[in-house]
């Protein structure tokens, strides 16, 4: 880390070292610039501490408790059940105990420069480091600033609810503690993750759900993700809405919804969205509104009113852009600006087209996202709702997964569902969704069919192997027909 000089000069100044900084300050190394990247908080961000990592090993074990219980001879040797302190110590080493050591080792074998502190951009190309003994440190860049600065949970305006010191989906993923009693407002990704994860770990869970569950997703997804959770014990309260909240002296937090009705339990989970963190990292010096989301374009330059800054030297890239709030797509968009950064530098022409390197075009009707619920539920492209509203001539074709040899050898009872959704005036599919056990393995297949838009003629000679849940591609196309 460098701390021996007042100013410095770098060609990238990149705010923000989670794995969207992480990877655009490494892909404009890798093409010969050099790079500073600035943290104030942990190196490797949220996903890595508070997200991603942790939140998927507090579900894994559950898991992989459940599908043993699903196969005779397997279901025989599982005596007892989840041991909670196991768990949540195995989580803490995907965390590395909530040290960054290994990720700064990294970054100086990778060659770039970290400045702790925070962040503020004071002038075109110019941003001021703060760090915690108030010493700043002045950084300009040759070319580019990049902010990559993420997002942090949205707390809902609900009286008395900061005062009652709720968990965030932070609070939540770093528990050193496993409650007796949470509720949870909200019902998507986060809600019903944690839901199907504290249920697992023995908490008695209420979900308060104002828009329903996973309410973006094909609606047989909430329909299935929900009886799940019900048969787990998790109450399920549809078109709940928390008018008050207190912290009683106690410790307990009693919520009062909008009929009337109360709910006590030990914690409370918020899961209602995110907010940029883009408050207190200068925007206002250069025009911008501050704790606003980034507007770019699709090489990932911050425009304002469709007109670039200055010249284009800011960038945004992951969830500050509000593009897709997902990690694997703020990489994806880190390599893409990390290119077109290079390419300017060097005087080279950034390619424009639909698929050229430089830009970001899978981040629009093409993403792929897993909810690491019981069901799982994996999906890319289009919703055939969606897809109507995009004025899409559509066709739907459904499969059930139960129905597959794969699927039953899988486990006893497998139950589960898949949907294509094909824009029939080009014959390929704009949309997957699949719901059931250990799904998420199957998604890449549907992610590379849609990004590459591959004829469903073609799809005919990608030939599943058997026996595998795969062969559900086979079925969906006899489904479709030719």
């Amino acid at each position: 880390m460098r701390t021996d000089m007042e100013s410095a000069t770098y060609d990238v100044v990149v705010i923000g070292a989670g794995p969207v900084g992480e990877n655009v300050a490494d892909r404009v190394v890798q093409g010969g610039l050099t790079a500073a990247i600035i943290e104030r908080e942990l190196v490797g961000g949220e996903c890595s501490y508070w997200a991603c990592m942790p939140t998927k090993a507090l579900l894994r074990s559950a898991t992989a408790l459940r599908a043993a219980r699903q196969l005779p001879g397997a279901r025989e040797a599982v005596t007892g059940h989840l041991d909670a302190t196991a768990v949540l110590r195995r989580r803490d080493s995907f965390t590395s105990h909530w040290s960054d050591d290994g990720q700064v080792s990294w970054l100086d074998s990778a060659g770039i420069a970290l400045y702790r502190g925070q962040g503020r951009i004071s002038s075109d190309r110019v941003v001021e480091v703060t760090g915690e003994d108030e010493a700043s440190t002045s950084l300009t860049a040759r070319h580019a600033v990049v902010v990559a600065t993420g997002s942090s949970a949205l707390i809902p305006d609900v009286t008395g609810i900061r005062e009652a010191a709720p968990w965030t989906s932070r609070e939540a993923a770093a528990a050193s503690e496993v409650p007796g009693r949470l509720a949870i407002i909200g019902g998507g990704v986060v809600a019903s993750e944690m839901a199907t994860a504290f249920a697992s770990l023995g908490s008695v869970v209420t979900m308060l759900v104002r828009d329903g569950v996973l309410p973006l997703a094909e609606p047989f997804v909430a329909e299935r993700v929900t009886q799940s959770l019900r048969a787990a014990g998790v109450l399920v309260n549809l078109g709940a809405e928390a008018a008050s909240v207190t912290r009683k002296d106690d410790g307990t937090v009693h919520i009062t919804l909008t009929d009337g009705e109360q709910v006590e339990v030990d914690e409370l989970l918020l899961a209602t969205g995110r907010t940029p963190n883009t408050r207190d990292i200068g925007l206002d010096r250069i025009g911008l509104k501050p704790g606003a989301w980034l507007t770019v374009d699709d090489t990932l330059r911050v425009v304002d009113d469709g007109a670039l800054i200055g010249d284009g030297w800011l960038y945004a890239a992951g969830d500050v852009n509000r593009r897709t709030l997902l990690t694997h797509q703020g990489k994806y968009q880190a390599r893409a600006v990390g290119d077109a950064i290079v390419a300017r530098a060097k005087g080279a022409a950034v390619e424009e087209g639909r698929w050229g390197r430089h830009v970001a075009t899978a981040d629009e009707r093409a993403v792929p996202q897993v909810v690491f619920t019981d069901p799982e539920v994996a999906s890319v492209g289009l919703t055939a709702a969606a897809a109507e509203a995009a004025g899409l001539r559509i066709r739907v074709v459904d499969y059930d997964l139960a129905a597959v040899a794969g699927a039953a050898l899988h486990a006893e009872g497998y139950q589960g569902h898949a949907r294509m959704v094909v824009d029939e005036d080009r014959q390929v599919i704009v949309g997957f969704t699949i719901v059931g056990p250990d799904v998420a393995e199957l998604l890449h297949a549907a992610t590379i069919a849609v990004v590459g838009e591959v004829p469903l003629d073609r799809l005919w000679h990608a030939v599943p192997a058997f026996p595998t849940v795969s062969e559900v591609w086979l079925r969906l196309l006899e489904a479709y027909g030719r």
